[in-house]
């Protein structure tokens, strides 16, 4: 991804975001940027570039926000869980 140009990284990301329905996080990982650079890219960059696809990308986005908290419920507990059986 370092030799294509932000608009492309953008367009690729989300591509990735809609053909996977992974994460800010998930996609920052395996792009090798900051969640923070992925999030620029699809919520302010890919407006300009592609209204279109900056719309279905969001879609995913507000989605994965929605869910974030239930995710983050059973990391938990699977982390305690992990716990209990180990002692």
């Amino acid at each position: 991804m370092k030799n294509s140009s932000i608009e492309e990284r953008a367009v690729n990301l989300a591509q990735y975001i809609i053909d996977s329905k992974d994460t800010v996080r998930g996609a920052a990982k395996k792009f090798g940027v900051s969640k923070s650079t992925v999030h620029k890219d699809l919520t302010e960059r890919l407006a300009k570039i592609n209204p279109a696809l900056s719309r279905d990308v969001r879609q995913i986005l507000d989605e994965n926000k929605a869910e974030r908290h239930i995710r983050g419920g059973m990391a938990t507990k699977l982390k305690y869980l992990k716990e209990h059986l180990d002692n």
